[in-house]
């Protein structure tokens, strides 16, 4: 193949057997992938120079699309009951057959590293079709020096052609889409979608996968840290406020979704922001709002005026999921080095769409393992085809379709390191209070601020806490700057039995999620479910 541009002479794409007649253009910039996007006909620009892109039919990720190799390697070590698997021949029968399409077509490569801790970093290999993706994975992941490409050895591989389609009888696959991985020789191919998440989540897996076994817990959540290094972490599914709220401008930002918590402290895993831009404003997040409107910014399924190319971040016409793919630099106060010490408070945020969770509680380290194995929240009607009333959804170690292992091997490492450091924790509701959404109130964002700054700042540390009758953690009853009534979540509701019926259903949905943990477990955790706290009323 024709290769150009800056990279290992010794190491290239014939590594992993890549041979024919196409190009390959070598750890390009932003100003030359946006021009070869635009030329190509891949993406557009805003009328701020961010470039635009939208991926349908493929809006967001492909679980059931998402393969690990099965073999005597990795057969003890997945959680094969939250994993599809797929047989070594089979996957050598796709990779010969996805060698064989991009091997005549242009291709982007990037050698990028994951991991902002030396010790614990990977080098990855990014291969794409389209030039808007290599740009989006050069903003997602951390750049090496220009003077280190020469030497660059990765690790992993991760070859994305959304034009190959893969066929189920021939691959033994579900459909046409397709994310394959093989752990054993960190390869991961990407197939039949266009949504650049696939690409980013893949690297995460395969960390989660690797950094067990180092001693390193890796995490799906964001973190920052304050003036006096006292970092914080927190851990949240897609529309909990994991980006809104870590990007706070007392603090610096270390990271806004991925990291890895070592004996030394936390790295950031990626050199990057994917924050999700629908009904995105200045006023509300002008942090975030700042970076979308950059050069070197890609935006995903945001709607463009065609005349202007304004971003009109409040249609949702082409995605609820809209995203703005960022360096970490586009972010005044973010860490330039991606790393923090040992986390003084751990947060876990939810939205509870049934009104019932009160606003922020502090948990116990078997508490925390027992949130952090259910990661709760709740979907609210309306945002997906036939969700009519609010819907809960139980996603292990608040990212479930990335964690390969079992989750009691991610809880238990945390657990540990949350009695190890004697770490704060906190449940935090940014979602409903007062009756379900679209008939409660939903909680101000300014009351979520002003509670988590009393958390991280040591203001209750010795505060009055009432222990909640239902899911028996403490709940302060009184914090400064926050109505009295809106930490009580029963005063909120038309009556007391109304608000009981909606908590017993919730703790109902808990603990029939918890069943699948209850034998990975000890009795201390067991004891931490909310059940426990009904039954003993």
């Amino acid at each position: 193949m024709n290769q150009t541009g800056t990279r290992n002479e010794d190491h290239g794409v014939e590594t992993i057997g890549l041979d024919g007649t196409g190009r390959v253009f070598w750890n390009l910039g932003e100003a030359a992938l946006c021009e070869r996007s635009i030329a190509r006909g891949e993406a557009r620009l805003s009328n701020t120079g961010a470039l635009v892109a939208t991926t349908a039919p493929h809006t967001g990720r492909s679980p059931d699309d998402r393969y690990i190799v099965r073999e005597e390697a990795t057969e003890e070590s997945i959680w094969w009951d939250n994993a599809n698997a797929l047989s070594r021949e089979s996957f050598e029968t796709l990779k010969a057959d996805f060698l064989a399409h991009a091997g005549g077509r242009t291709l982007f490569a990037q050698d990028l590293h994951a991991g902002a801790d030396p010790a614990h970093r990977i080098g990855v290999r990014v291969l794409t079709e389209h030039a808007w993706h290599a740009l989006f994975i050069r903003n997602m992941l951390r750049r090496p020096d220009t003077a280190d490409l020469a030497g660059f050895l990765p690790r992993l591989t991760v070859l994305c052609v959304p034009g190959f389609r893969a066929d189920p009888e021939r691959h033994g696959v579900r459909s046409p889409t397709v994310i394959a991985c093989d752990f054993t020789n960190g390869l991961v191919l990407i197939g039949g979608t266009l949504y650049a998440g696939e690409m980013k989540k893949s690297v995460f897996s395969y960390l989660n996968y690797v950094l067990p076994e180092r001693g390193v817990l890796p995490m799906h959540c964001s973190a920052n840290v304050g003036a006096e290094g006292d970092a914080a972490l927190f851990f949240g599914l897609s529309g909990t406020g994991k980006t809104t709220l870590s990007a706070d401008p007392a603090r610096a930002l270390i990271g806004d979704d991925e990291h890895g918590w070592s004996a030394e402290g936390i790295f950031n895993f990626e050199g990057g922001c994917y924050a999700k831009t629908i009904r995105l404003s200045a006023e509300a997040e002008p942090a975030i709002y700042a970076a979308s409107q950059r050069f070197g910014t890609v935006l995903e399924n945001v709607v463009l005026d065609n005349d202007s190319r304004v971003p009109d971040f409040n249609d949702a016409s082409l995605a609820e999921n809209a995203r703005a793919a960022y360096p970490l630099g586009f972010i005044a106060n973010a860490r330039e080095d991606g790393r923090g010490g040992t986390p003084k408070n751990v947060v876990m945020l939810t939205c509870d769409a049934f009104g019932v969770l009160p606003p922020i509680a502090k948990l116990t380290p078997a508490q925390a393992m027992y949130h952090f194995l259910s990661g709760y929240t709740a979907k609210v009607a309306g945002t997906e085809a036939g969700v009519s009333e609010p819907k809960a959804t139980f996603s292990a170690c608040f990212g479930a379709p990335f964690m390969p292992r079992h989750p009691s091997v991610y809880g238990n490492m945390l657990r540990d390191l949350i009695a190890r450091n004697e770490v704060h924790c906190w449940l935090v509701n940014t979602g409903w209070i007062g009756g379900r959404a679209g008939v409660g109130q939903r909680i101000p964002l300014e009351t979520t601020r002003r509670l988590l700054a009393a958390a991280l700042g040591g203001e209750l540390d010795g505060v009055e806490y009432r222990t909640d009758a239902n899911f028996g953690f403490a709940v302060p009853v009184a914090v400064e700057g926050v109505e009295t009534r809106l930490l009580e979540p029963a005063r909120n509701w038309p009556t007391r039995i109304d608000y009981s019926m909606a908590a017993r259903r919730l703790v109902g949905m808990f603990t029939s999620n918890f069943a699948r943990f209850e034998k990975a477990v000890d009795d201390e955790v067991r004891g931490a479910q909310p059940g426990m706290a009904i039954a003993a009323e």
